[in-house]
């Protein structure tokens, strides 16, 4: 059975179960909508939607156009990744200023669409925005709901309602922006070689690249993490946030 070019192959030997996959999906939504919930966290304001939709089309033109051109001077290695680091970067500002669950969601998911519109075409859908939106997308939504809504210590009150040192709000970006890069370098390794490009194509699946990708992504990642973070903070407070 195939629909969109996609064969729908689950018998790729070393592929990713689809059953783990499935229950990861729903677990992780099952979470971010729970706590989102439960910790009283809004929903998107008009402002929160156009900072999404524009940081989605801006991520398109870095990655594609202005990353993919810069890429053309550098080494070809996984350790390298200026278009997606680009749409990391940014997809981190965003999150700065909406920090709302759901923002990593629709903003992979805008970005998604934005993507196969003027870049790639619509062969191969929906998995790959299921891929882009319920990995990138969700684990930053879940570690905007682990903060509570203040994501890299933005609005965060001590105890007694007053405002933190300054050192303890930087700490807190940094601690999240190191756990965001290490999250961001599992997706492209493990979900999408390990289970979606199979799944889609066919592809053989080999662990040992998997696991090469997975250790080159996380220093890059975790470098732009961080940086993404502080930007991110500054630029909330530069709004008024």
């Amino acid at each position: 059975m195939a629909f969109n070019g996609i064969k729908f192959d689950t018998s790729v030997p070393g592929m990713v179960p689809w059953e783990i996959v499935t229950i990861y999906f729903i677990v992780g939504l099952a979470i971010v909508f729970y706590f989102a919930r439960r910790f009283g966290l809004k929903s998107f304001t008009t402002i929160d939607l156009v900072y999404i939709a524009v940081g989605a089309a801006f991520s398109v033109v870095w990655e594609f156009y202005i990353g993919s051109f810069i890429g053309r001077f550098l080494p070809s290695t996984p350790f390298i990744g200026v278009g997606f680091w680009g749409r990391m970067f940014i997809l981190l500002v965003v999150a700065a200023l909406v920090r709302k669950p759901g923002t990593g969601i629709l903003s992979l998911l805008i970005f998604n669409i934005l993507s196969d519109l003027f870049f790639y075409g619509f062969g191969g859908e929906p998995m790959y925005t299921i891929y882009e939106a319920l990995t990138y997308g969700l684990f930053l939504d879940l570690v905007i709901v682990a903060s509570r809504g203040k994501l890299f210590g933005i609005g965060y009150k001590s105890g007694n309602g007053s405002s933190v040192a300054t050192r303890t709000v930087v700490g807190l970006a940094i601690l999240e922006g190191v756990i965001i890069g290490i999250l961001f370098a599992i997706p492209d390794p493990i979900f999408y070689l390990g289970f979606f490009r199979p799944l889609i194509s066919g592809a053989i699946v080999n662990w040992a690249t998997i696991q090469f990708d997975f250790l080159a992504f996380i220093p890059g990642d975790v470098i732009i993490g961080i940086l993404g973070a502080l930007a991110g903070q500054r630029i909330a407070k530069a709004v008024g946030q």
